[in-house]
């Protein structure tokens, strides 16, 4: 089976070792997750698996989709996303992947969304230093001077108030503490990114300690 799967995070909470030790944990609902296509190098140029994670009502699927589900013989799905494998061959369409693919003990890393925080300021998005807030300095969270005197012009990647968040984000080398097959769940040490009940992939660690 492929060491990825869909999930979506259900929030934080804390589990104690055998040594008594509390544990910060992120736990994930990881799948059922369904493979919804194969795609080949001989055809597509990349082999990959489609998978589906989540339920969707039928009558808020398009009818291209519809027919894309009704070839692959399952359920209409939330998201759809792709896996890059090596063997094609060990995967059919149908087959179904839970979080007992991970054990306990193991690294992995999880890639999520982040927060969306709409348009900040230079303070809360970059973490500049305000100015003094007594009442005659008048200047408290502006961003401060902007360029050199000489070109008269603001330089490219100046860092300044703008959008901040809802940015692709992958935390590397976390620990699976737990796993309940039977409830598809995931306890992962640490933080990740992303709100209660946002989209999160699990995938083996790259670069593994």
């Amino acid at each position: 089976m492929p060491k990825a799967i869909l999930g979506k995070k259900v929030g934080m909470t804390q589990v104690f070792t055998e040594q008594g030790i509390a544990l910060p944990v992120t736990v994930i609902e990881a799948g059922p997750c369904v493979i919804a296509q194969k795609k080949t190098v001989e055809h597509d140029g990349y082999a990959a698996i489609q998978v589906g994670f989540g339920e969707k009502r039928e009558n808020l699927v398009n009818k291209p989709m519809k027919g894309h589900y009704e070839k692959a013989g399952i359920k209409p799905k939330r998201y759809l996303r792709e896996i890059r494998v090596d063997d094609i061959d060990a995967y059919e369409v149908g087959q179904e992947i839970k979080a007992d693919i991970f054990a306990p003990g193991e690294k992995v890393d999880v890639v999520g969304t982040t927060k969306g925080r709409g348009f900040s300021g230079g303070i809360k998005r970059h973490g500049f230093h305000r100015g003094p807030m007594a009442h005659g300095s008048k200047y408290h969270r502006r961003p401060g001077s902007l360029g050199a005197k000489g070109p008269a012009r603001v330089f490219k990647g100046r860092k300044l108030p703008g959008h901040y968040g809802a940015e692709r984000v992958t935390i590397q080398n976390l620990e699976v503490v737990r796993v309940d097959a039977g409830q598809n769940l995931l306890a992962i040490k640490g933080a990740i990114p992303g709100p209660r009940g946002g989209l999160v992939m699990v995938k083996k660690s790259v670069k593994a300690r």
